[in-house]
């Protein structure tokens, strides 16, 4: 069993105050015995504002800060920043710290949907990561991600049984349902815990100027099962997450060994 705390916070446009955010959910996420608290994609700051001037490198002020608050709290914090990219272009970077762990994840599927192109100003990232958390494997992706389960198959594959979704994710008709659709489906496809923590609904003004989160931050079993929802305002919710299942559901449902199995066995290049 290990206790996880997902921060549904709504960042705005300050680095500085959104830092603030994170030192304060942290606090009280440490306080309530977890051992990993998740902040949401664009945690160092929400869309709609130029990315390029507010991106700092990982081993900036922004992200020591949140190395030195997971340092104090005694907890592994990970959230969402932006780094300068090779290019001119940011990364959407994750930056996971605390109890050992000191990682990053760049978004490697990035937002080229539903009107809105972030490949335009986010470099992408190529490289899956996984990193541990009280002894159990924990895969880390972001938002867009979700909708594509061949990332968290390669994940469940490489150790995880907690796979992390930390989103802004655009609202629309339909978006907040298709989020919690698509956190089931991943959890399903790689028999893992998915732990999918949004920003909050940051209101009708902010949400129109691009993908700045819905809400609904959730926790789903590796059966699919919805175990904790929150709404869509400012909330940290709290969640034990049992494990036992997790090896039950890859022994039962069996997709992980059927899809290695079917790959050995040459049918796969068969039907190609």
């Amino acid at each position: 069993m290990v206790r996880i705390a997902l921060a549904q916070i709504t960042s705005g446009a300050d680095p500085s105050a959104n830092l603030g955010l994170v030192e304060d959910y942290t606090r009280r996420a440490a306080d309530a015995g977890a051992s990993m608290v998740l902040f949401p994609e664009a945690t160092m700051s929400r869309f709609g504002v130029p990315l390029k001037p507010i991106a700092e490198p990982l081993d900036g002020p922004w992200a020591s800060g949140v190395r030195s608050i997971a340092e104090r709290s005694d907890i592994v914090v990970v959230a969402g920043m932006f780094c300068p990219g090779d290019d001119g272009r940011v990364t959407n970077t994750l930056v996971a710290a605390g109890r050992g762990v000191d990682a990053h994840y760049h978004k490697i599927h990035l937002y080229d949907a539903f009107g809105f192109t972030e490949s335009r100003t986010v470099a992408p990232g190529f490289d899956p990561v996984t990193i541990t958390v009280d002894g159990v494997g924990v895969g880390l992706t972001t938002c867009y991600d979700i909708r594509f389960p061949e990332l968290f198959v390669e994940l469940a594959n490489r150790g995880a049984q907690i796979v992390t979704v930390h989103a802004s994710w655009g609202s629309g008709p339909g978006k907040l349902e298709q989020w919690t659709l698509l956190a089931r489906a991943r959890a399903l496809d790689s028999t893992s815990v998915v732990v999918a923590v949004d920003q909050a609904y940051p209101g009708d003004e902010i949400a129109a100027v691009g993908p700045t989160g819905v809400g609904g931050s959730l926790v789903c079993s590796p059966t699919g099962d919805v175990v904790a929802a929150a709404g869509r305002d400012s909330q940290l919710l709290l969640v034990d997450v049992d494990l036992d299942p997790v090896e039950k559901a890859r022994d039962t449902i069996a997709v992980l060994r059927n899809r290695a199995e079917f790959a050995q066995s040459g049918r796969a290049q068969s039907l190609g």
